[in-house]
């Protein structure tokens, strides 16, 4: 059986191109005991997966050169060797960029489509989802009244992180880059306020306008000027979730800004790195409330999808030019 996978051709300098992957034609193995052969139906795109094009030590090996990208993916078992799977189960893993494609039953798990759609696993009910929550509930414990501030805003993480703060009785902001996601923050989503930090002339000042008590939580996806501007605002005892740095992952140089540690020492602020790997021993927890909201409708979601295997580089590098709202996943 012949199959098509994408794999990282070369690695970028700066920001990447189409040029820096390539689709090929491979045959899939056999099905061996313990194995079970998948179809792959929704895969995720993701900006962390920026950081494994690079040749550098991190929370996440090296995506390696003519090797399969992997990623985020709910796939259809076609045909299985394992007594935990049969045909037609849909689950969810960690795997490789293929159409089809062999792998062993320990690197996947079953998913109940009863909840949500398929593809709400690679999002709200997935790791997006639980690096929203995480980030919130466990680094930044939001209390009703509090001001929450999210950069990256109508991204995957940041449309939950303001639902989840919202939930939990908080004044949320959220910052994004178009007119029209910042209306679908306030409309679709519930934040009190939005700013398009693309026309805005000054963001300090405009968060300073919108947050007249200061910013207790800031939940960081951005990085760069946009969170200079807030920790600017930042109040005493805050605490701030840096859960990404998508404005600075194409640099090529090392970046210098203001030096935030004197505001973050005199105003006692927490600051607070983190991936979701560091709550797995609590995802269960996570899960249990995401879908309970998701069930009794107080947590939306929503999804760019691209259609077609091939769309996937197209679909990952428009991530880093803001093209999507939610989470960006390709259809196969």
């Amino acid at each position: 059986m012949n199959t098509k996978q994408i794999v990282l051709a070369s690695r970028p300098k700066g920001s990447p191109t189409l040029d820096n992957f390539k689709m090929e034609n491979i045959e899939v193995p056999e099905i061996q005991n313990g194995e079970v052969l998948l179809e792959g139906m929704y895969y995720s795109v993701d900006p962390y997966m920026r950081g494994r094009m690079n040749d550098a030590k991190s929370y996440s090996a090296p995506f390696k050169i003519d090797e399969a990208i992997q990623g985020g993916v709910i796939a259809k078992v076609l045909d299985s060797k394992s007594d935990n799977f049969k045909t037609g189960d849909i689950v969810s893993g960690t795997l490789p960029w293929k159409e089809k494609f062999t792998i062993s039953e320990k690197s996947i798990k079953k998913i109940d489509t009863s909840i949500a759609p398929a593809s709400y696993y690679l999002g709200v009910l997935g790791m997006t989802g639980l690096t929203a929550y995480f980030g919130l509930m466990h680094i930044c414990k939001p209390k009703s009244g509090e001001t929450v501030v999210i950069s990256g805003a109508a991204g995957a993480v940041g449309v939950v992180v303001g639902q989840i703060a919202k939930i939990q009785g908080c004044r949320v902001i959220g910052i994004a880059g178009s007119d029209e996601k910042t209306e679908l923050l306030k409309t679709e989503f519930g934040f009190d306020e939005a700013i398009n930090y693309k026309t805005i002339k000054n963001i300090t000042k405009a968060i300073a306008t919108l947050c007249p008590d200061g910013v207790d939580i800031y939940f960081d996806n951005v990085g760069g000027e946009i969170s200079d501007a807030v920790i600017a605002n930042i109040n005493f005892h805050a605490r701030i979730a840096l859960c990404g740095q998508i404005s600075l992952y194409n640099s090529t140089e090392i970046p210098v800004g203001p030096r935030i540690q004197p505001m973050l020492l005199t105003r006692s602020v927490l600051m607070q790195g983190f991936i979701v790997s560091n709550f797995q021993n609590e995802f269960p927890e996570g899960i249990q409330h995401l879908s309970k909201w998701v069930k009794d409708e107080k947590l939306k979601f929503t999804e760019t999808i691209e259609n077609g295997f091939d769309q996937l580089p197209k679909a990952l590098l428009g991530l880093f030019k803001g093209e999507n709202i939610g989470k960006m996943i390709v259809k196969a």
